[in-house]
């Protein structure tokens, strides 16, 4: 290990390395080393840096291991020592696949990362291609969502540290699931960030999460190697197969070259050397497909993006909630739009935003599995005042239509943890900061945006409260009984017909088509079709094989030409040969 530090506005830095202090000299750029060679540390030896005449050491900005939290030294760790099993490992394209999002810390009562690698099975069953894993990396406090980082290439220790992530990566592979890593990159936490005692980490400029991440200013090629270090580092040592990067439209970046576009050269830089597929996602408000038009094309490169516009559309038609951001998705020809264009904002007026938002999606060369969508994840439920899932509110045979439009969708699915089984548990926002300031600041934040989505902030759970994230850790023991176990054979049977139909993984747009009147939808998938009834009428359609129904009150025999379709139904079916128009009345 080197212990070069970047740290252009000291004066003087030591290295604390155990129960030593050793001198370090600067050498150009900012940078400074040992006077002296240091080798053969053992592994977790505790260092950190003394800067100026600081008499306590700050943590490595680069640290692996943060043993004892991230105000404390850093600790040793060498990533090489591992003995990985996945040699035969060649990767996943995402195209066809299916995500799996889950937050380790609720996912099992263990909340660690061998928890996880314990219910690979399950995911197996579903036929997750890739677990995402909301962020691991170090934060102030035990519980957290993640996105408050401080240390982007330290694993969060009560997870288990970063062995226990070699360990989780190893058993997905063993498994044939790919890794995706959730990366915030766009801000730092409030608390333990130490960076900017160091170098113009940050710059002048707000955004919702505070100061603006410096990548176009003074000292700014440093700070961007300083993160595409740690994209490449996930990917080439911990043997991660792609990254799903947080709220790129928060990068404020006026380079001549996008951080964006660099990250996904360098990260096809390494996916050749390595010979395996490396996927980079965006998480964008934008609506903007140039962030997945290959970089010849004016774009940046990126291999997907999310499209919150299917989840807006997919709840309100299975809901009717419409406040908020849902307002313009009341019409169930914002679904159909969202099917056939891939966003339903592409220019359109967003009465949330109060301005026009979005470009239109090329259609025609873009593949549909560069969008990624879903029927829940972190943000929609974590982000309601009481962090309530939609199995609160709809009955399974409408739990099961959301699955069905998004496995059945053209786009690439993605599932969160315990959405399988219509879990009865929330996914709240719960943090854990031990500063009372920043506990306060957070819940009155809370607050803030719940009044301007209209809820009732008296609904609005304290995040603080180790209740919250008690609350919210996921009870697998209820996945086998009822109506729960209903559920999940749905999505596993779905999962299967994802495999056995090429329709239903054929990366082009469908062609959806509503009746708004009477509140019906039809999806068109080659031969296949998905129908959906959310009016108050029964609906007959004529077909020559029901693959799926979200109940049993639809007519599965194989025999029959038409089915009928209660309020709140849907079926998937083969279109007969003389016709695949659905038959109305």
């Amino acid at each position: 290990m080197t212990f070069e530090v970047w740290a252009p506005r000291a004066s003087r830095v030591r290295l604390s390395l155990g129960d030593e202090v050793l001198p370090m000299s600067p050498s150009e750029g900012g940078w400074w080393a040992p006077a002296a060679e240091l080798s053969d540390l053992p592994d977790g030896t505790v260092y950190g840096y003394l800067l100026d005449d600081d008499e306590k050491p700050l943590p490595d900005p680069r640290t692996r291991r943060q043993p004892d939290g991230v105000h404390e030294r850093s600790a040793v760790f060498y990533p090489g020592d591992f003995a990985w099993t996945d040699q035969a490992w060649t990767g996943r394209q995402l195209a066809g696949a299916t995500i799996y999002e889950l937050h380790v810390g609720t996912f099992t009562p263990e909340g660690t990362l061998d928890g996880v690698a314990e219910k690979l099975d399950h995911l197996a069953s579903l036929g997750v291609g890739f677990v995402e894993l909301m962020p691991v990396n170090a934060f102030n406090g035990t519980c957290n969502w993640g996105y408050d980082g401080v240390l982007w290439s330290a694993v969060h220790e009560q997870y288990g540290g970063p062995a226990a992530y070699q360990r989780l990566v190893d058993a997905c592979h063993r498994a044939g699931i790919g890794v995706i890593q959730d990366v915030v990159y766009n801000h730092f936490g409030p608390s333990g960030n130490y960076l900017p005692r160091f170098g113009p980490y940050l710059k002048g400029g707000r955004n919702t999460w505070g100061d603006l991440v410096n990548l176009d200013g003074d000292g700014s090629a440093e700070v961007r190697r300083y993160i595409l270090d740690n994209a490449l580092m996930w990917l080439r040592d911990y043997h991660v197969d792609g990254l799903r990067l947080d709220a790129v439209h928060a990068l404020a970046d006026e380079s001549d070259t996008h951080l964006l576009e660099e990250l996904a050269k360098e990260v096809e830089s390494l996916s050749a050397h390595l010979n395996r597929p490396l996927t980079l996602i965006a998480e964008s408000d934008l609506n903007d497909s140039r962030m997945v038009t290959p970089r010849e094309g004016g774009g940046y490169g990126l291999d997907a993006q999310w499209s919150d516009d299917f989840h807006h559309a997919v709840h309100v038609a299975l809901t009717g909630e419409t406040a908020g951001y849902y307002a313009d998705f009341a019409p169930l020809g914002s679904l159909a739009k969202v099917l056939n264009d891939g966003f339903f904002h592409d220019g359109t007026y967003s009465s949330f935003r109060g301005r026009e938002h979005g470009r239109p999606v090329d259609t025609d060369p873009m593949p549909t599995w560069r969008l990624v969508v879903c029927a829940q994840n972190h943000d929609q439920i974590g982000n309601r005042a009481r962090g309530d899932r939609t199995a609160e509110h709809l009955d399974p045979s409408r739990l099961l239509c959301a699955a069905l439009l998004t496995l059945g969708s053209p786009f690439t699915p993605m599932l969160f943890q315990g959405e399988e089984w219509a879990a009865s548990t929330p996914f709240a926002f719960f943090t854990s900061h031990p500063e009372p300031e920043l506990a306060s600041a957070t819940a009155e934040g809370r607050l803030a945006e719940f009044e301007r989505m209209g809820w009732d902030p008296d609904q609005v759970l304290d995040p603080q409260d180790p209740a919250t994230f008690e609350s919210s850790v996921l009870r697998w023991e209820e996945s086998s009984a009822g109506h729960h176990a209903q559920v999940l054979a749905g999505y596993q049977r779905l999962a299967a017909l994802r495999r056995e139909h090429p329709e239903l993984t054929d990366p082009s747009f469908g062609r959806a088509t509503v009746d708004e009147d009477r509140r019906r939808l039809t999806l068109e998938r080659g031969r296949l079709a998905i129908h959906l009834n959310v009016g108050e009428e029964e609906w007959e359609i004529e077909t020559s094989e029901v693959l799926f129904s979200t109940t049993a009150a639809v007519s599965a025999d194989p025999a029959a030409t038409t089915v009928r379709l209660p309020s709140g139904t849907a079926v998937l079916s083969r279109a007969p040969t003389t016709s695949r128009r659905p038959v109305t009345g």
